[in-house]
């Protein structure tokens, strides 16, 4: 792809236009696009108008800009996590129907936690979590279970970074989160009380195809709550109903799951 003056690609730019999206951002103006991804403004303008007539972009009658629907289903189409998806929904379904809480998916991107799915209900626990949002790997019980399960450099990497803590009880000692990572491990499950919202826990499993862990099952409920006993057991009978339905649908259809 032709390069700017400046050295990078075409192929550069519009990640950098892309990627200036997030969940707190879903809707920008040109300008701010433009100041988030250093672009000149009439390198912004140009490319927002080029990504809104293949659809990748939308603009609102306000001149806001967001992410098309045009980008969200070839992205959704394509990607290696839809297979996971797919299998895991009927399971965290019914966990979902047991707990009446949030009942999430994520995996491993990037050193932080990705969120693929989430089911919630009204009146269920404070939960910042959101689908396509990400979260550090210290700091939430799927994030937890997913980081004992990495490679030894993976871990020693994120251990030696500086931690992100989110409430005064999110794990931000790397001495500590080695003991919780060993425990994680031990137990075979992770909670987190208090590590994301004071008033609520997280609680998660690993999701495995094969033995590798792929992804984490978890249930965000209120603190108060007790019966860890019983939500760890549903998460599990879920997680291995998952690794059952993707080991079905690998030899039905080759399907390709992140991380295996």
């Amino acid at each position: 792809m032709a390069n700017s003056r400046s050295g990078d690609s075409v192929i550069d730019r519009v990640t950098r236009v892309l990627a200036s999206f997030d969940t707190t951002r879903t809707g920008q103006t040109v300008a701010q696009i433009a100041r988030r991804t250093g672009l000149p403004s009439s390198t912004a303008h140009r490319l927002v108008a080029d990504l809104a007539a293949a659809g990748w972009l939308e603009r609102d009658d306000d001149g806001t800009i967001r992410i098309g629907m045009r980008l969200w289903e070839l992205t959704t189409r394509g990607s290696l996590a839809l297979g996971l998806r797919q299998a895991a929904l009927p399971h965290m379904e019914t966990v979902q129907t047991a707990l009446r809480q949030h009942t999430q998916l994520a995996v491993r991107e990037d050193d932080a936690v990705l969120f693929l799915e989430r089911l919630s209900a009204p009146g269920a626990a404070s939960n910042i979590a959101r689908i396509a949002g990400r979260l550090p790997l210290n700091a939430s019980s799927s994030g937890l279970v997913l980081l004992a399960a990495a490679d030894p450099e993976t871990q020693e990497r994120i251990l030696a970074a500086p931690l992100t803590a989110l409430t005064p009880e999110t794990i931000a000692e790397p001495a500590e989160l080695r003991r919780k990572l060993a425990e994680v491990r031990r137990l075979g499950y992770a909670a987190a009380p208090g590590s994301i919202e004071l008033e609520a826990t997280g609680i998660a499993v690993p999701v495995r195809h094969g033995n590798d862990v792929v992804a984490a099952l978890g249930v965000v409920v209120p603190r108060s709550q007790g019966d860890h006993e019983r939500i760890v057991r549903l998460l599990r009978e879920a997680a291995d109903g998952i690794r059952e339905s993707l080991q079905v649908a690998s030899r039905s259809t080759g399907i390709s799951i992140p991380g295996a």
